[in-house]
């Protein structure tokens, strides 16, 4: 029962009582502490507590609440920093006293802010879709120092030739992948003999009516393909926007959109999705990715459908059919990780990996890397 003295014929009750135990257990793999606390039984129960984390070393001061009668865990703490924590409990009568924890350290990490783009699909061969663009993931992680973490660019998926003349869907993208981080590769586009487009990072366009590839769903990394329409292509899916659906039998349609990054101080798109074939008709341009264009699918000039640019992961223009001859569909685009961090850090890009000279933006560097599988480290 609660306790409190009795003047005038009422009982005063305390505001609210404070958490009898609090401890803290620091992540090993973020800035991150968990604060564990026992309710009191005596007094009017709190409805949520405070928590203000302060550090003693110069890291951020970090408040939140919580409406959990056990455990808060607080983000956004600076790594390699030591925090105490205060909670108070609250309810309708406002804010009881508080309790302090001991210090705690936080686990000593670097913060990357990462880029992950695998590599684009080729279009569909003999009347294809367009080819989907390259997962294209972007974050911040965290890494322990002098540690090696896995890092792979994928390739993008090989177009095939016009000698082809049975038609295939195109080559899917290959992954890429820094630590624990992997993007998956751009799905293939259709063609005429199968028709759905293949799944991906972003999905492939469909051909001959039939349905475009879907997008990966966990994590989502881009979008679908647009659906095919009798002898024209669907466009590939993009980072940024679904493939455009074909609305007639001879132009093929554009590939999505592409999505901007600025890790590298300027405003780059990346992962655009490759066009449709048309038949006797346009083909669909490909969407905007890197410097150029994704990949245009071959038209009425019975051109070969076009390549989606290196190192953006945009997908490949889908090949045509016309008076008997056959056009090859286009390449997907290689991809690219890039990994920006503080510049009071330095990185290390082991064998197997091809990589830029570090650049700087500010407070920050940054490092391209282009090809390979490898290790990258950080100290």
């Amino acid at each position: 029962m609660a306790t409190g003295n009795i003047r005038g014929g009422k009982r005063n009750y305390a505001k609210v009582t404070t958490p009898t135990t609090a401890t803290t257990t620091a992540s090993t793999t973020t800035p991150d502490v968990t604060v564990s606390y026992t309710p009191s039984t005596l007094g009017p129960a709190a409805t949520s507590y405070a928590i203000t984390a302060a550090s003693t070393n110069g890291g951020a001061t970090v408040s939140t609440t919580s409406t959990s009668q056990s455990s808060v865990t607080v983000t956004g703490l600076t790594p390699n920093k030591s925090y105490t924590f205060t909670l108070g409990g609250n309810n309708y009568n406002g804010t009881g006293t508080t309790i302090t924890t001991a210090a705690t350290s936080t686990a000593n990490l670097i913060p990357v802010d990462y880029l992950v783009i695998a590599g684009g699909a080729a279009g569909g061969h003999f009347l294809g879709g367009g080819g989907g663009a390259g997962g294209f993931l972007t974050s911040t992680t965290y890494v322990s120092p002098s540690t090696n973490y896995t890092t792979t660019v994928g390739a993008g998926g090989a177009g095939r030739p016009g000698s082809d003349a049975f038609g295939a869907n195109g080559a899917s993208g290959s992954n890429s992948v820094f630590a624990t981080i992997t993007s998956t590769g751009g799905g293939g586009g259709g063609h005429n003999n199968s028709g759905p487009g293949v799944t991906g990072g972003s999905g492939g366009g469909g051909a001959n009516n039939g349905a475009a590839g879907a997008k990966t769903a966990s994590p989502v990394q881009g979008n679908d393909g647009g659906n095919g329409k009798n002898t024209a292509g669907g466009g590939g899916g993009g980072a940024g926007a679904a493939g455009v659906t074909a609305t007639t039998t001879s132009v093929g349609a554009a590939g999505g959109a592409g999505l901007a990054n600025t890790f590298t101080g300027s405003s780059v798109t990346y992962a655009g999705g490759g066009g449709g074939a048309g038949y006797k008709g346009e083909s669909g341009a490909g969407a905007s990715g890197g410097s150029s264009i994704g990949g245009n699918g071959a038209g009425s000039n019975r051109n070969d459908g076009t390549a989606g640019s290196t190192n953006t992961g945009s997908g490949g223009g889908g090949g045509t059919y016309e008076g008997g001859v056959y056009y090859a569909s286009g390449s997907g685009g290689s991809g690219i990780v890039i990994l920006r961090y503080l510049s009071t850090y330095t990185i290390t890009v082991g064998a197997g990996l091809t990589a830029d000279s570090t650049g700087t933006d500010g407070s920050y560097s940054y490092k391209r890397i282009t090809a390979g599988t490898g290790n990258v480290s950080f100290a």
